[in-house]
């Protein structure tokens, strides 16, 4: 969770207006890693791993936009939380060639903050897996 201020909302500031120096201050030290400069958590280390509730919603950490419901998680056992869709308006994908890899990277559309990647390799309806980083979340049961 933040530090300086609820991280289910930016405190009504625009994300594209916050400086690099104001994200800092918002996140705490590893989200910021996730978040703003596209880290990724340890595998199974994450608070949502293991998480799976009937319904409610996963928010952007940064900034509070609603990134996936609930009912769309499922148990994929890659060591991140999984999701099989997303709120499409509110995440955008491009490709990541970093570590070596050709993957799909998933960030937020609101605050373009890097979020976890998404594979061609999850279940139907949809055939996707939105592998997200915990740390890049916020459950809202709500």
């Amino acid at each position: 969770m933040s530090e300086t201020s609820d991280s289910t909302e930016t405190g009504g500031v625009d994300p594209e207006e916050l400086t690099d120096e104001e994200w800092r201050e918002r996140l705490t030290d590893e989200e910021y890693r996730v978040l703003r400069e596209s880290g990724t958590e340890a595998k199974f280390s994450g608070e949502y791993v293991d998480h799976h509730p009937d319904d409610g919603e996963y928010r952007c950490r940064a900034c509070g936009t609603v990134l996936f419901e609930a009912e769309t998680k499922y148990e994929s056992g890659c060591g991140w939380p999984a999701f099989y869709a997303a709120e499409e308006e509110n995440v955008t994908t491009t490709i990541d060639t970093s570590h070596g890899m050709r993957r799909t990277e998933v960030r937020c559309a609101n605050c373009d903050s890097h979020l976890g990647h998404v594979f061609d390799d999850g279940p139907e309806p949809t055939g996707k897996r939105f592998c997200i980083n915990s740390v890049a979340m916020e459950y809202d049961d709500e």
